[in-house]
């Protein structure tokens, strides 16, 4: 059973950085995709980021260039750099990882797997 370790939150000050680290417990069959989104109380999930196996990075609006996702799939882990956070950053920051099955030329999603969350306090 793939298991998704998250780690790097925190309290920060407004303006201030933090570096989460997601890591799997083995590596991922079918893997398309592993990335971050967020949730605070009351809130669905919104994407942060996301990196997959073959494409550039994809980012949610509100980024606007503070986050940066990297990856280094043969260690099985991503990564999320953090700048210039601000109080509506804060929440729990969950990993995800999306698969996708293809069979006889077809493609279809697979089983995807979630963190337990890391959470991010930002304030002053």
């Amino acid at each position: 059973q793939v298991q998704l370790l998250e780690s790097g939150g925190g309290w920060v000050q407004p303006g201030g950085s933090l570096r989460l680290s997601c890591a799997s417990s083995q590596t991922i069959p079918n893997l398309n995709m592993m990335g971050w989104k967020r949730q605070n109380a009351g809130s669905q999930r919104e994407l942060v980021a996301g990196i997959s196996t073959d494409g550039p990075p994809i980012y949610g609006e509100f980024v606007k260039g503070r986050f940066t996702i990297s990856r280094d799939f043969a260690k099985n882990t991503i990564y999320l750099q953090m700048d210039n956070l601000q109080p509506e950053d804060t929440g729990v920051y969950h990993c995800y990882v999306v698969t996708v099955e293809t069979s006889g030329g077809t493609s279809r999603l697979g089983k995807d797997y979630w963190g337990q969350g890391t959470r991010v306090t930002v304030s002053s």
